[in-house]
């Protein structure tokens, strides 16, 4: 089958599916890595060690976000110039992301490394846990190139309708990884050094298989050296999507650091239940954020092909997708909410907790859904502003606004339901940006 045929003809389902399963998986697989990551980090038995890996979180996360800027922003750019039949101007543009997020990544190490002491500093390491969060730190500093630029051709291969291929690259590095940290952290009693050198090899092993699948499979794009000449309006379009997209993950560790803040109050008992939920509430989450930018690519190459009414069908289509599945997995969790906190932690007051907690995420999932499909719809279109507002809204701005709000009224019950109100305020939000701006 064509790829043009992907995006063009096949019927809007099929298509659909064969884009955003991949990228579905993926997420889900990411997952597993992070938690058997954590595991075997814990085995150690040295809450010190632990502690030092988990202050270097936020750093391993501001990677992420930037390698979304030319991941994200790249394949924004590139969809729209296949649906306009530019074809070389687009591969042009996939050659200066792959080369723009190794000089990023080289940039990131070289300020990590400089501003070593006052980083670890601000990450909030004492005396006990510094000897563990500078190992883990410093090989992190080293591989920070690996792991900004896997964001980018895993993005970019969905563009040209490699969603599969795009599948194998990502999941060869988390296993890899998986592999590794028993052996390094515990057999070679590598410990903090150990992790990071496991999530280093494991993202060499992703940028491999990209770098390979790209010479072999893709036909539209490039990292080669003289596939790099793009126009100025190019350059701003990466960057004006990609930097908003950038801000959702780091959106996410704000929302959870203002949440914890203000639950600590009331007992770390609450603090221990939101983290559980949060967890349980991560794995439908993920699936609906891998649904999302699976489509993306659709969505960006038939706004570019200005094929308006396949674009509708298209959102229609996601919005059913997103809202169905939300309505359908809040339902089983709700019903069976105390057994999902059980797995994770017995205790009565945790589970007692945790389960209003997560009743009231439930409740508003399905506008969680309508917020990734129109952030992600800007996101393809290349409409900056409405992409930004959305993307600093419902973990940013319009929580914070409501936190603050609701705590001072309702004391504990409105943190706990701070994040709902957000995400039907944001949901509103996108339907009224939708009409201004379709």
């Amino acid at each position: 089958m064509n790829n043009n045929d992907l995006f063009e003809k096949v019927p809007i389902s099929k298509a659909y599916f064969k884009l955003a399963l991949p990228v579905v998986l993926s997420m889900v697989i990411s997952l597993v890595y992070n938690m058997v990551d954590t595991f075997f980090v814990a085995q150690t038995q040295n809450t010190n060690l632990v502690a030092g890996v988990s202050l270097c979180a936020p750093i391993f996360t501001l990677m992420i976000a930037l390698g979304d800027i030319f991941g994200i922003g790249g394949s924004s750019v590139i969809s729209r110039l296949f649906g306009q039949k530019q074809d070389e101007e687009g591969k042009n543009v996939s050659g200066f992301c792959f080369y723009g997020a190794i000089v990023c990544g080289i940039l990131v190490s070289l300020i990590m490394m400089i501003a070593r002491k006052p980083i670890l500093t601000i990450l909030g390491t004492n005396q006990a846990t510094l000897p563990y969060a500078s190992q883990y730190y410093t090989y992190m500093a080293l591989g920070a190139t690996l792991i900004i630029v896997s964001l980018t051709p895993s993005n970019l291969m969905r563009t040209e309708g490699l969603a599969t291929e795009s599948m194998i690259g990502t999941i060869t590095g988390s296993i890899i990884n998986m592999i590794l940290d028993p052996i390094f952290i515990l057999y070679l009693n590598m410990g903090a050094d150990g992790a990071a050198i496991a999530t280093i090899i494991g993202y060499f092993a992703s940028d491999l298989v990209f770098i390979y699948l790209t010479l072999k499979k893709s036909k539209k794009l490039s990292i080669s050296l003289k596939h790099t000449h793009i126009t100025k309006n190019e350059v701003i379009s990466i960057f004006t999507i990609g930097i908003p997209a950038s801000i959702t993950n780091l959106m996410s560790s704000f929302a959870m650091a203002m949440t914890n803040n203000y639950l600590v109050t009331y007992g770390n008992d609450k603090v221990a239940a939101m983290g559980i939920v949060l967890k349980i509430n991560m794995i439908v989450l993920l699936v609906m954020i891998g649904v999302a930018f699976g489509a993306q690519p659709l969505l960006g190459y038939n706004y570019g092909a200005h094929n308006t009414k396949r674009l509708k069908e298209i959102i229609k289509f996601d919005l059913f997708v997103e809202i169905t599945f939300a309505v359908i997995t809040s339902i089983i969790l709700a019903l069976f909410t105390s057994s999902f906190i059980k797995i994770f932690m017995n205790d009565p007051s945790i589970i007692q907790a945790g389960t209003l907690m997560l009743r009231f995420l439930l409740l508003s999932s399905p506008c969680v859904g309508i917020i990734l499909v129109f952030t992600t719809l800007f996101q393809s279109e290349g409409k900056a502003l409405p992409a930004l507002l959305l993307s600093i809204g419902r973990q940013g701005i319009v929580f914070a606004i409501f936190l603050l709000l609701l705590s001072n009224i309702f004391g504990y019950y409105g943190i706990i339901s701070s994040q709902m109100i957000a995400d039907i305020i944001t949901a509103i939000i996108a339907l009224i940006l939708y009409k201004i701006y379709k």
